[in-house]
């Protein structure tokens, strides 16, 4: 059995993890709430324009609908987002398992992978995957720092560029989705080239578009705002999804820590009072040899 010294120290680490650990899931908690109402309010708003442009765009012809055109699939890029930080469980592994699945399933195609968020960078940035050669944008680590749509536009103008310059023809988003605070929905969407509407039985898909200026317009204005509302959603829904994960995860190692902390006070209690017995038993003895 330990002696009194060691489980008195690990007691005194095991309370100060939890403490962190408590903290951070209130940090975690507070940063969700603000998270969850700012993709809560973007998803409806998103939803409508992603329909609006998949309709719009199965009505363009081959030289207006740059961003709908299918080519032979030579040369995809993958855009993983994950956090900068840590200890939220398996939130950023299952974001890189999704990725390098999709990399196996185009097996002898170009690859290129544009990581967003730090785990992912550090994982794919000494990989064959890595960025060379592109006009694609770089550090995008920094995007979460200040995340609003003025400064995802941009970075989603370069991809959609590369897209519209043949350099890649396949792109996809590899995010968790939030769902609540204990649940986050992997999702790979295909960003481009835009997907036509899905047909639901009974449903008929609107195509047939009056427009107002005129229709040249409406193409270069609707369209690539709508793909960069696509990616900005997505960024949203990372964000919250990875505040709910870490909360979860220091919830659970809060928790953990307790019980710990209740098996450790129980060796101690017992070790205590061995050592009281048998300093009892020392001077029963000795009092005993006096005696005789």
């Amino acid at each position: 059995m330990a002696n009194l010294k060691e489980v008195r120290t690990r007691i005194t680490s095991v309370n100060s993890t939890k403490q962190i650990t408590s903290a951070m899931k209130m940090v975690s908690a507070a940063k969700l709430r603000k998270a969850q109402n700012a993709v809560i309010q973007m998803r409806p708003y998103a939803k409508k324009l992603t329909e609006i442009l998949q309709n719009l765009s199965s009505g363009l012809d081959s030289s207006e609908g740059i961003y709908s055109k299918e080519r032979e699939v030579k040369n995809v890029l993958l855009i993983p987002i994950t956090s900068n930080r840590g200890l939220c469980g398996a939130f950023n592994a299952n974001v890189i398992k999704e990725a390098n699945r999709l990399i196996k399933k185009y097996k002898g195609k170009e690859i290129t992978v544009l990581s967003i968020g730090k785990k992912a960078d550090d994982y794919y940035k000494k990989t064959e995957y890595r960025i060379m050669g592109t006009t694609l944008p770089r550090n995008l680590n920094t995007l979460f720092d200040n995340l609003d749509f003025d400064h995802v536009a941009p970075a989603a103008q370069k991809i959609m560029a590369a897209f519209a310059n043949k350099q890649f023809d396949r792109i996809y988003i590899i995010y968790n989705q939030f769902k609540n605070a204990a649940v986050q929905v992997l999702t790979t969407e295909q960003f481009l080239p835009v997907l036509p509407p899905e047909k639901e039985e009974g449903k008929k898909v609107t195509n047939d578009y009056i427009f107002e200026p005129d229709k040249e317009q409406i193409v270069q204005e609707l369209i690539p705002k709508s793909l960069k509302t696509q990616l900005y959603k997505a960024l949203l829904d990372s964000q919250a999804a990875e505040h709910g994960a870490r909360m979860t995860a220091m919830h659970k190692a809060t928790d953990n820590a307790e019980d710990m902390l209740k098996e450790l006070r129980l060796s101690y209690n017992k070790a205590r009072q061995a050592a009281i017995t048998g300093e009892i038993l020392e001077i029963v003895g000795g009092a005993e040899a006096l005696n005789k």
